[in-house]
């Protein structure tokens, strides 16, 4: 299969939106400090009683149509991944945007701020192209490092951010007091220069 990944102006993310985040959620993982000298953090994965499907754009203030609202998107790039000439994934990058408290006040620090892959070509090689693809913008920006967020309840994302070569170096399990059961998750990738 051909992907082909692409920057697209901000202006597109009305496609990039049809492309869905959703994703089921049947396990989590249960996160506990690594007793050794090195420290970090292990996982642990368990089955839940009652699966559900979670849905970032679902949330209030949350998809692709309000970043603009929230943010200066005039240091973000916009990646699609197209298979024969259609959308079926994006990626977009954040860099050097002082309202977003996730790039810690830093410029050489860069965070992956959503991906998204069609629900039938995930496992496929998508995200791991649009990785790279935003992997190489940030460097190009002279980034030391990215940054992303998820949770314990996308144990999908989290064993696909440890196979880009990222590590789980903080957690927060007060991050959504809305959804008490779930923990932040921050994997950072130290990149090339």
């Amino acid at each position: 299969m051909a992907i082909e990944v692409t920057e697209e102006a901000i202006t597109a993310l009305p496609d990039y939106a049809r492309v869905p985040i959703a994703f089921a959620v049947d396990c989590v993982l249960d996160v506990t400090n690594r007793d050794d000298r090195w420290g970090g953090f292990v996982l642990s994965e368990r089955r839940i009683d009652v699966p559900y499907e979670k849905d970032y754009d679902a949330i209030a203030g949350e998809g692709p149509s309000q970043w603009g609202r929230r943010f200066d998107l005039s240091n973000w790039a916009l990646f699609t991944a197209r298979v024969a000439g259609c959308i079926v994934g994006g990626a977009t990058i954040a860099f050097d945007t002082p309202e977003l408290t996730m790039l810690e006040g830093r410029r050489d620090l860069a965070v992956l701020w959503d991906i998204r892959v069609s629900p039938d070509l995930r496992r496929q090689g998508v995200g791991a192209a649009l990785f790279q693809r935003a992997e190489r913008w940030a460097q190009g920006r002279g980034c030391r490092q990215i940054k992303i967020e998820t949770q314990n309840t996308n144990v999908r994302a989290c064993r696909f951010y440890e196979r880009q070569g990222c590590e789980l170096r903080a957690i927060n399990r007060a991050a959504y007091p809305e959804h008490s059961e779930e923990i932040q998750l921050l994997w950072y990738k130290d990149l090339q220069r």
